[in-house]
């Protein structure tokens, strides 16, 4: 059976490799918004969704794989950052605070769908104006929900984690593994 990624993550390739040996990437190009009565935590699961299902309508006989995270931080969804200003005021948001990193994934094949979200819950030590603007420097925070990557050498804002490291960084692969099994009994 042929798996498809609809994403270009790096990140999630990389991850996704851990689940199937062999896949494509075929990025789902979409309009990233999502409707106002959309709740934040229901958000990434939704644009999941979408992109599943635009990759899904060119290849309905291979199993799609769709994801988007978000963080989420006092009802504020955070994606990636516009610009530079954007991903500092995300960062300077977050310092010090204890917020939610959600990934929503959607699984299509044959006009089957399942969808679902996991979450986990990340603690940021408060972060200098020097830590943030440094971060920014590199351009890693660029492509990133909440404007940092978990898993960047060098940037240590994590005080504390509780859920799944591999959600954070983009794809809850171990959930992922066993919410495939079902789907494709």
């Amino acid at each position: 059976m042929k798996v498809i990624l609809a994403s270009a993550s790096p990140r999630r390739q990389e991850l996704l490799g851990y689940v199937f040996d062999e896949f494509e990437c075929k990025p789902a190009d979409i309009d990233e918004s999502f409707p106002d009565e959309i709740k934040a935590e229901e958000s990434a699961e939704y644009l999941a969704v979408k992109k599943a299902e635009h990759i899904a309508r060119e290849h309905p006989d291979a199993l799609v794989i769709g994801c988007d995270t978000v963080v989420v931080h006092k009802g504020t969804v955070y994606g990636k950052p516009a610009d530079e200003k954007d991903a500092a005021e995300m960062l300077g948001e977050l310092s010090g605070e204890r917020h939610s990193v959600i990934t929503g994934v959607c699984l299509c094949l044959n006009g089957k769908k399942h969808s679902f979200s996991d979450v986990t819950a990340v603690e940021f030590y408060t972060l200098t104006e020097k830590e943030i603007s440094d971060y920014i420097a590199t351009g890693s925070p660029m492509d990133k929900a909440g404007a940092y990557g978990i898993q960047d050498k060098g940037f240590l804002p994590v005080k504390s984690i509780t859920g799944d490291y591999f959600n954070v960084v983009g794809l809850p692969i171990g959930r992922l593994k066993r919410e495939a099994e079902i789907f494709l009994r």
